[in-house]
């Protein structure tokens, strides 16, 4: 077992008389541990916000040089414990900068990030504590940043199993849920990275570790506190633990110390509590005041006088715009994915509550609900950015403590309110706590959808109490997460990890492409048999026995002639293909988004993706987002593509790119997926046009040209394209949570000609920048609505040659080549007086004994005609030439 904790400075003892520097080894304290604005702390001269508990209790906290920063001391109403070690930084009981209180978390996480390592932290699950630490360890899996993050609860979720369970000995409420969605999340082997405000005597997180340890054992757990607050007897626990169960045990902290109790504090302690609560309400009763406006006890026990404020306004809500599907905090999980689109979307949310506060608002409290921490904290980090007011954070508590108006203690005021959310165990009282009288002029009260009831709006109700003590009180309301009612027990679990979409595969460990090029969302079958005969492939797929995708054909390998065919293909074209990336993605910019996310459908559309992705860097200096997803006619688009997708970006700026059209059928296949997907998935937004270089059929609206000429990556398989295979789907190797595959061919690097090709037409962005200018002009005041010509072609062509299947009839000059290279060709049609264009379609039909036959009416350059009906016995001996 190891033991990490910050190295850092001196030590010294906090109590009554002041601080008395010591010679402890500890703990400096972390980033932003500077006394918060009105919060004394433990540092030059200024009042420790402990000192009223350590001088009528006689207790003494001692630690690193920075604890008396990071915590201040008081009385509460439990009979276990009577202090309570209150954090500046935890943004709970005090508030303060939300970038101070997110900072913490996440400079803890990233410290977690270092110890286990990239690959370990990638398989770690985090687990925070409610209702404090909730927050607290949200920010800590931020930190960490690749691990998925779930929270213990106290609010049962009908349909939802329990994955878990603890006690919390010390706590007024001691029952702990683990209610996650993806009943697998902690059935993982990877490291778990349990996360508490403190760690005191262990108890609670040892005994979480214990009952998840008999269920799901594991190698390593790392503890995750602010403060570790062990006492001597329990400095040996953690190892003799570790021991026990056999595992390695990690502990990281802010700080460390321990508190002093000298014998008989729980007695004083409590009955300081009572006479103190005593007074202040006996002092309530005879003023009149509202016992549950702010009942706090001035320094010498009598109540302090109340705030003059204004009368109490109506709250006022202001719409957030939350995402849909994302969850709102960690109570039955969040995944990195969660992550990453929360964060796309805070600065609009936090910028409706910015328009909606009074103009001449200069200090703003940001108010969280009880285990709803994480999302008010990053709206705050996130209003803290955009505001020259000054923000703070903290949220309403169920703890029960004495608010004594001192500057040493650390609980001011209290403001006392029903529970609002239809509490499990019953109606109580809630607190929130440093609100009345601290000068507020605005508080956004941010709470969930099961939270905003009636008692919510009551008169005695927390926005009533909130508007006593400010002139402006906004209501921001995030929608309760529901989990999937699919969601399992854990009897019926599987045990492999969570749901969680691996990030895109770049190269050059995955294809011959720059990293920044392209990154593919697929998973890597490059050490999977996939190949098979072309003859054998064709028969099974006419035959009904596999789908085009459940195998690859045998790579291509060009001859010497055929080579020189594409190299002079392509410095003809260069210029003509230049032409068409710009004038395509001139009208995306134009008509779809200023900073759309290009998604090329793969393979044949990848190469025109990181074209147009080259001409948005070259014209505008825009650097694009560009993935490469699989879709397969017949089986539709990547579901889980379009979920990590949706998880990262805007599905409204999503720009699905191809490099040319045929008749259109992968046209129909997208947009019939994404209506699928939105109708399984609930995620609206995106657009299924296709934007392409080329659209011979008249099936899109988004193209560079019409023309069908030879798009010289149309003459290659993985060679043109990142040395990646067509995508593979088939049951045995896809699984309900995976990507469609691919292979990674690196062994034909030697041939790769993937990028000489981007690099040559890159070349001629220069010289067409004023045509494509013209060009954009006229098509954006042109009608381009698709008239689907293609489609009809296709239909006419397949009734008149008697094959009565337009699957196999493949028009267009890239199509006829897929034909050829892919599959068993019957007859190739090409319109009377193609030039060069199709030189490399006739050496290859050459090659394989196909027949050209010239039509003079021909809406296509060329088209490719599957052999219809297709058995083995309907080749020759050689199996290329074709037997009539």
């Amino acid at each position: 077992m190891k033991n990490a904790v910050n190295d850092g400075g001196g030590a010294g003892v906090w109590s009554a008389t002041g601080f008395r520097p010591g010679t402890k080894a500890g703990a400096g304290a972390g980033p932003g541990a500077a006394s918060p604005s009105g919060t004394p702390g433990g540092a030059d001269g200024e009042i420790w916000s402990g000192c009223w508990v350590a001088e009528r209790l006689g207790v003494e906290l001692v630690g690193d040089e920075g604890l008396g920063e990071l915590l201040g001391l008081a009385l509460r109403r439990n009979p276990k414990r009577a202090h309570l070690l209150v954090s500046h930084v935890l943004g709970k009981h005090i508030p303060q900068s939300p970038a101070v209180v997110h900072g913490y978390g996440f400079a803890l996480g990233l410290r977690v990030r270092d110890l286990l390592g990239e690959d370990e932290a990638r398989r770690a699950v985090v687990l925070g504590y409610a209702e404090t630490a909730t927050g607290l360890g949200h920010s800590v899996a931020d930190g960490v940043g690749l691990a998925p993050y779930l929270h213990s609860t106290r609010r049962p979720v009908d349909g939802v199993a329990r994955a878990g369970g603890f006690e919390e000995s010390h706590s007024h409420a001691t029952s702990h849920l683990l209610l996650p969605e993806n009943a697998g999340l902690l059935a993982g082997d990877g490291p778990l990275v349990l996360v508490d405000d403190e760690f005191s005597t262990g108890n609670t997180v040892l005994n979480t570790i214990r009952d998840l340890h008999e269920r799901y054992p594991r190698d390593r757990y790392v503890i995750v506190a602010l403060v570790d607050m062990r006492s001597a007897a329990d400095l040996g626990r953690l190892d003799d633990f570790a021991r026990e169960i056999g595992a390695r045990v990690d502990l990281v902290t802010a700080a460390s110390g321990t508190v002093r109790l000298p014998e008989g504090v729980l007695e004083k302690g409590q009955a300081l509590v009572a006479r103190y609560e005593s007074e202040a309400q006996a002092s309530a009763a005879s003023t009149g005041s509202a016992s549950g406006v702010s009942d706090s006890a001035g320094p010498d026990g009598q109540t302090a006088p109340e705030a003059q404020v204004a009368p109490a306004t109506p709250a006022r809500r202001v719409e957030l715009g939350w995402p849909a599907g994302i969850p709102d905090g960690g109570r039955h999980g969040f995944t990195p994915e969660h992550r990453v689109r929360l964060e796309g979307a805070l600065p609009a949310m936090a910028a409706r509550i910015a328009d909606a506060l009074p103009s001449d608002a200069r200090r703003v409290l940001v108010l969280g609900f009880e285990e709803l921490m994480y999302a008010p904290l990053r709206l705050g980090v996130a209003l803290e950015k955009l505001t020259d007011a000054e923000v703070r954070y903290s949220t309403t508590t169920r703890s029960p403590v004495l608010a004594v108006d001192d500057p040493g203690y650390a609980i001011r005021t209290r403001l006392v309110f029903p529970a609002h959310d239809n509490p499990a165990d019953g109606p109580g009282e809630r607190y929130a706590y440093n609100v009345a009288g601290a000068g507020f002029d605005a508080v956004v009260a941010v709470v969930d959808s099961t939270a905003d009831t009636p008692e919510l709006h009551a008169p005695d109700g927390l926005l009533a109490r909130l508007s006593a003590h400010t002139p402006s009180v906004l209501l921001a309301v995030v929608p309760s997460y529901a989990p999937r009612p699919s969601a399992v027990s854990p009897a019926q679990s599987p045990t492999e990890r969570p749901f969680m979409l691996p990030e895109p595969l770049r190269g050059p460990e995955f294809s011959s492409y720059a990293p920044d090029e392209v990154g593919w969302l697929l998973q890597d079958l490059s050490d999977t048999k996939l190949e098979a005969p072309t003859e054998e492939r064709e028969e099974a797929i006419q035959s009904g026995g596999a789908h085009y995708a459940e195998s690859l054909p045998v790579e291509y390998q060009p001859s010497d002639a055929y080579q020189e065919l594409f190299h002079n293909a392509l410095a003809v074209s260069a210029t003509r293909i230049a032409q068409a990336v710009g004038v395509v993605t001139e009208t995306v910019l134009a008509e779809r988004s200023p900073r759309p996310v290009l998604v090329s459908l793969a393979r044949a559309g990848t190469p025109v993706g990181v074209l147009m992705r080259r001409w948005a860097q070259h014209r505008h200096g825009l650097d694009l987002p560009h993935y490469a997803v699989s879709i397969v006619r017949g089986r539709g688009i990547d579901a889980n593509a379009l979920r990590w997708l949706a998880a990262h970006h805007d599905p409204a700026d999503i720009v699905f790119v191809d490099g040319w059209t045929g008749k259109g059928a992968i046209t129909r296949e997208l947009a019939q997926a994404v209506d699928e997907f939105e109708a399984s998935d609930g995620i609206t937004g995106f657009d299924p046009e296709i934007a392409v270089l080329a659209d011979p059929g008249s099936c899109v609206r988004t193209y560079g040209t019409r023309e069908d000429f030879l798009i010289p990556s149309a003459c290659l398989n993985s060679t043109v394209s990142g040395l990646i295979s067509r995508t593979v789907l088939r049951a045995d190797l896809v699984g309900e949570h995976d990507y469609h595959g691919a292979k990674f061919y690196r062994e034909l690097a030697a041939a790769d000609v993937s990028v000489a090709f981007l690099d040559a037409v890159s070349d001629r962005f220069d010289s067409v920048d004023e045509a494509v200018d013209a060009q954009v002009k006229e098509l954006l005041s042109t009608d381009r609505s698709p008239t689907w010509e293609g489609w009809a072609a296709v239909e006419r062509i397949s009734e008149e040659y008697g094959i009565h299947d337009v699957n196999l009839v493949k028009p267009g000059v890239g199509e006829a080549t897929r034909v050829l290279l892919r599959r068993v060709p019957w007859k190739i049609l090409a319109r009377a007086g193609a030039g060069a264009d199709l030189d490399h379609v006739r050496l290859l039909a050459e090659q394989r004994g196909v027949p050209v036959e010239e039509v003079a009416e021909l809406p296509y350059t060329c088209v490719g005609l599957i052999h219809p009906k297709y058995t083995r016995g309907a080749t020759g001996a050689d199996g290329k030439a074709v037997t009539v």
